[in-house]
């Protein structure tokens, strides 16, 4: 046990109460990450130079896609969480599905969610479904990040026991001091994430498409796999084959994709600006 214990920042999980409704941090992080992630989008939609020349959809376009998105995120983090990390308890508690406010979303469940969304709505309109993907995905890690803080804040997906001079005892977790994966992977998922993207669309990456979608998904499985090493595996599940977490054994097939869309986006050449 380390001689230093960071104290956990006891925050409410829920910001204020109105009535009989509150609301919470982790709604929080969804709406303003998607919000902000909307508002980036379009200023990417709107610049020629990133493209080549004009982007092959409109602002008004993105503007519609974002509650196609919205619920893509939504119903696939939620179907995600319940097939894969506890099918047995919903199906004997499956109204408690519904329950979202309680937490338990999947980041692969609402991965493909969003791809079922960015296929639909770019057929429906006429759109390179791997352009609009390039942008979802340049945008992505802003949710990202403010989700992983409202896990921080909520107390929950905390880390392994360690003696690092920064772990924390949560409030859920025990006695023992835990390593604070959920700022890991705020800052590896999130922060880190975001950057490496937005090098990348300034860099031309958006003239090859499915370019930003194949680095999405490869960088945030060698993140997520990363960090799953210093988080607890959920209790329901605990280690599985190999030793390994759900969510390591979700990033590999995440990554294979991640590097065919790349090998494809290179194959290609680059559009010119005229």
């Amino acid at each position: 046990m380390p001689l230093l214990v960071i104290p956990y920042p006891h925050i409410d999980p829920v910001l204020v109460h109105i009535g009989p409704f509150a609301i919470r941090w982790y709604a929080l992080a969804y709406i303003f990450g998607i919000l902000i992630g909307w508002f980036y989008a379009r200023a990417i939609v709107r610049s020629e130079r990133l493209w080549g020349g004009k982007a092959p959809m409109t602002v008004t376009d993105f503007d519609d896609f974002v509650l196609w998105v919205t619920l893509g995120i939504i119903l696939g983090g939620r179907t995600g969480y319940v097939l894969f990390y506890n099918l047995p308890y919903f199906a004997a508690h499956p109204l408690e599905i519904f329950e979202l406010w309680n937490g338990g979303m999947s980041f692969h469940g609402g991965f493909t969610g969003c791809v079922v969304a960015v296929f639909l709505f770019a057929r429906s309109r006429g759109i390179p479904v791997l352009s609009l993907g390039d942008v979802t995905c340049a945008v992505g890690p802003i949710g990202l990040f403010l989700g992983r803080l409202a896990n921080f804040i909520n107390g929950e997906l905390w880390g392994r026991p360690t003696d690092v001079p920064w772990a924390m005892v949560f409030p859920n977790g025990g006695p023992l001091p835990r390593h604070p994966s959920q700022l890991y992977e705020a800052t590896l998922e999130g922060i880190v994430l975001f950057v490496i993207l937005a090098l990348m669309v300034r860099s031309g990456a958006l003239k090859r498409p499915g370019l930003v979608i194949g680095s999405f998904a490869t960088l945030y499985a060698i993140a997520r796999t990363t960090a799953e090493f210093f988080r607890e595996p959920d209790a329901q599940l605990g280690f599985l084959w190999g030793g390994a977490t759900m969510g390591q054994l979700l990033s590999i097939p995440l990554f294979i994709a991640g590097l065919a869309f790349i090998v494809y986006a290179l194959k290609h050449p680059a559009a010119r600006s005229p």
